[in-house]
């Protein structure tokens, strides 16, 4: 069969997306199991399985599927999703993140944000100061669970000092987070959101803001007005070096700026190298491994975006992506159809894979599909599935953000739900937005 052949459009065959299937019930079973039915003591259960062998055998059972084509064909249908330029570029991206949250963090960049932006505060708004500090060292670090891990134990101190409800702050503090890491241009989600649908971020962020802004402004006006019915009580000081917290501002100015995103990881680089050595805090040695030891911790998520395109590539030929299609056909209609389909794909892959940048990667390639046959702007697309995304990673109490924040405090994950007033709030302005969009559609 010629590569022509293999090339051409598909016949609808729901059969192709079983190996997302079998992902499912490998990763989602085994999650279920350790996590509730047989927990193994200072694990969590949805991180015993590792995803990389969960895709593996996806891969497997993708490879075994479509007897026409041969081993060599497949093989490259696999190697053109790979070499695909914007999965080359968020590979990139990602190893220059990963060095970048590397260096920030042995600096001692984010604890002298935190420290210095609480230190600012007064006293009876320290709740809303959480939230506004997750924000903006989430959307500065471009990790949610990075800034969980740096704001959980300060929140504890605030709400130990000031006689505040501990689940409250930490759900403000998770809230933040997931609004920077929707954001943020250096955010894994976003390099994947975006460069999945082929646009720059700053067209995403610009779609993106109209949606998480409201969601922030009203979750902030709700924390002022509890902070308001509450007693001030002094929460304490906190050490901080301006000059340390600097370079995350300038990152945030130039990613704002719409400077390349290369440029913006290799300037926070620099930037937290200089600082770090001239305050003692790096020396040559823990500067460089610091670095590795940050872009080893992408190599997972990049072994997974190439399973995932090579699966993806293999379920496209096949006919698994136009199955789905005429699925949606049948369901909805029009743009808002098209894009209400998106959210719904993407909040399941993240309820499935309890992880938002795996979600993205397995929802992009069909989002993308759909996006072209219902019309939905692909800057539209990519804040579809890295918005979505974030509000049910935010929320699903077996995911990495709330188990980091109870295990650091000592809570249940399922305490801090009900306090999660923004991830709540962006769905309902989400809705909005699908709607909004639906009716000037049909104008």
């Amino acid at each position: 069969m010629s590569k022509t052949t293999i090339e051409n459009k598909p016949t609808p065959n729901l059969k192709a997306l079983l190996p997302i299937l079998i992902f499912l019930i490998i990763y989602l079973g085994n999650g279920i199991y350790f996590e509730y039915i047989n927990p193994i003591e200072g694990k969590m259960g949805f991180y015993i399985m590792s995803v990389v062998v969960a895709f593996g055998i996806s891969l497997i059972v993708a490879f075994l599927q479509n007897r026409q084509l041969t081993f060599d064909e497949k093989i490259h249908i696999c190697a053109q999703g790979i070499g695909d330029d914007n999965i080359t570029t968020m590979l990139l991206i990602f190893l220059l993140a990963g060095a970048f949250s590397g260096i920030a963090s042995a600096a001692g960049g984010a604890v002298s944000t935190a420290n210095m932006l609480l230190n600012i505060l007064p006293a009876r708004f320290a709740v809303p100061g959480l939230f506004i500090i997750a924000c903006l060292i989430s959307m500065a670090m471009g990790t949610s669970v990075g800034t969980i891990t740096v704001l959980a134990p300060i929140a504890v101190v605030v709400a130990t000092n000031g006689g505040l409800s501990l689940p409250l702050c930490i759900g403000t503090v998770v809230g933040g987070a997931m609004f920077g890491d929707n954001l943020s241009v250096i955010s894994d989600t976003t390099i994947a959101a975006t460069k999945t649908q082929g646009i720059e971020m700053k067209d995403k962020f610009l779609t993106n803001i109209k949606i998480a802004c409201p969601a922030a402004i009203l979750t902030l006006i709700l924390l002022i007005v509890v902070s308001l019915r509450s007693t001030p009580t002094p929460i304490g000081t906190f050490e901080f070096n301006v000059l340390l917290a600097l370079p995350y501002f300038v990152v945030l100015v130039l990613a704002l700026l719409g400077i390349n995103v290369f440029v913006v990881l290799l300037i926070g680089i620099l930037l937290f190298l200089i600082t770090g050595v001239c305050f003692g805090h790096l020396d040559y040695a823990l500067a460089f491994s610091s670095m590795g030891d940050g872009t080893a911790g992408m190599f997972e998520t990049m072994i997974v975006t190439i399973l995932v395109a090579s699966i993806s590539s293999l379920m496209k030929a096949g006919g698994g992506f136009e199955a789905i299609l005429e699925l949606i056909r049948s369901r909805f209609s029009g743009k808002r159809g098209g894009m209400l389909g998106i959210a719904l794909l993407t909040a399941f892959m993240d309820i499935a894979t309890a992880n938002n940048t795996v979600a993205i990667v397995v929802a992009a390639p069909i989002a993308r599909d759909i996006s072209r046959e219902f019309n939905v702007p692909s800057n539209v697309t990519a804040s579809l599935l890295d918005t979505c995304s974030c509000i049910t990673q935010g929320i699903i109490p077996y995911g990495a953000q709330l188990l980091v924040a109870g295990s650091l405090t000592g809570i249940s994950s399922f305490s801090i739900v009900p306090y999660l007033l923004y991830p709540f709030l962006l769905m309902v302005f989400v809705a909005v937005s699908i709607i909004v969009a639906g009716r000037a559609s049909k104008a």
